[in-house]
Parts: C-alpha cells; structure tokens; sequence
C-alpha cells in the first residue's frame, strides 16, 4: 500500500537525504584513499591509530554508500524489513563516527608522539635512504621547517657535519645552501610542530564536517522511522 499525505513528502526527503550520503560517502571514500596515499609516502609505519584511521574513514564510506543503496531500495518500495534494516545500519554508522571521534581525540597526543619519533627515526636514516631522503625534503620544503624540534637536530645525525643541514632547510633552496649556514639562511622551527599546527587548524573544519554529516544522518534516521510507521499501518489496514 502506498504512503499517502505528509509522508509522501516524509518519502521525497529521504530521497534528498539519501542522495546526500551518496555525496557524504564518496567524499569519505575519497578522504580515506587519499590520506592512505600521503601515509604511504610519509615516515609513519606499522599499524599506528594514526596509520589506520584512513582504512576507518574508507570502510565507513563504503558502509554508508551499501546502507544509503538499502535505504533507496527500500522507500522505493516501501518495504518495511528494508526500511527498519537501514534505520538501524545508519543508527551504527553514528556509533562507529562517535567512536571514531572520541578515539581520535584520546589518541591525538599519541599521534603526535608516534610521529615524533618515526621523524627522528627517519633523520638517522637520511643519509642511507634515498626514499627517506625524499619524504623529508618535500616536508621540509612544504612545512618551512628544519628537523624534528628545530634545525639543531640534524647536528646529532651521524655522517652529518655541525655546520651542515639539507638543503630543504633553506629558505631559498639550492644546491649546497645547507653547508657552512647561517641562521638566516633557514628555517629553524622544527616539523614536528609546524605540522602538528596546521593540523590542529584544520581539525576545525573536519569537525564542522563531521557534525553536518551527523545531522543529516540524524534527519535520515527519523525520517526512515516515520515511512516505517506508515509503512506498519497500511500493512494493519490491509
């Protein structure tokens, strides 16, 4: 029996909020292969919090895409088992980004001191890894900094001379600026807090996100609790 009065509008809504979290989970999607590809290039390794929260972020995306599929399916034809499956579906993606965020925020300081010392780690290995050597430039280059806490660190690495630092370190970079320096020659902050910085201002705008998708999920799951109310009542009707 078809849904008639308020709830055919209660049905178009779904329908919008539905095509939203397609939006939502292609953009979750997104989000999670393209930080797995910045991790992939970056010094963190192993099975960290910080290494796993993009397989989170893609699994959630691709959840919220199949339940957004069910919920489709089911006000299209107004089944109520498909309706009830995807109220509750949506109700655990809420869970599951609750979780995310309260583990996101007990682990930040963990983060930060995994990368720490990953970074350190991977200072010693600068001048025997071409690949390390690399990654460290580009995020010396793109964060304007030098070394983990300041440019002084790159005195402790062996085979690296007192007066020497790589040449990402400098403001002008060329070849052979970082031999025999001078102070205003680089950048003397260190990375380590350079990008812990720009993370804690961008951690706005994720959270902002967050709480819209929240939102929408919250509507979604209200009006998936009405169409199954009025899908119950034309079925006790009949």
């Amino acid at each position: 029996m078809a849904v008639e009065g308020g709830m055919k509008c209660v049905k178009f809504l779904l329908y919008v909020l539905l095509l939203a979290f397609c939006a939502c989970a292609v953009g979750l999607i997104a989000v999670g292969v393209g930080a797995q590809l910045v991790l992939s290039q970056t010094i963190i390794q192993g099975a960290t919090p910080g290494s796993l929260l993009p397989v989170v972020i893609i699994a959630v995306g691709v959840f919220l895409f199949l339940v957004a599929f069910v919920g489709c399916c089911g006000a299209c034809k107004e089944n109520y088992c498909l309706m009830i499956t995807f109220a509750i579906f949506l109700s655990l993606i809420m869970l599951v980004e609750v979780a995310a965020a309260i583990a996101g925020y007990v682990f930040r300081d963990k983060v930060m001191s995994e990368f720490n010392n990953n970074f350190r780690q991977q200072m010693e290995n600068y001048p025997k890894n071409n690949h390390t050597a690399s990654i460290l430039d580009r995020m010396q280059k793109d964060f304007k900094c030098c070394g983990a806490a300041n440019y002084t660190d790159w005195e402790k690495i062996p085979s690296m001379s007192k007066n020497r630092v790589p040449d990402s370190c400098c403001v002008n970079v060329t070849v052979g600026c970082g031999i025999n320096f001078t102070e205003k020659q680089i950048h003397k902050e260190g990375c380590v807090e350079k990008i812990g910085g720009w993370l804690r201002k961008n951690v706005l705008v994720v959270a902002a996100a967050a709480l819209g998708i929240a939102f929408v999920e919250v509507l979604g799951i209200v009006f998936a609790c009405c169409l199954v109310k009025s899908i119950r009542s034309g079925y006790e009707v009949m």
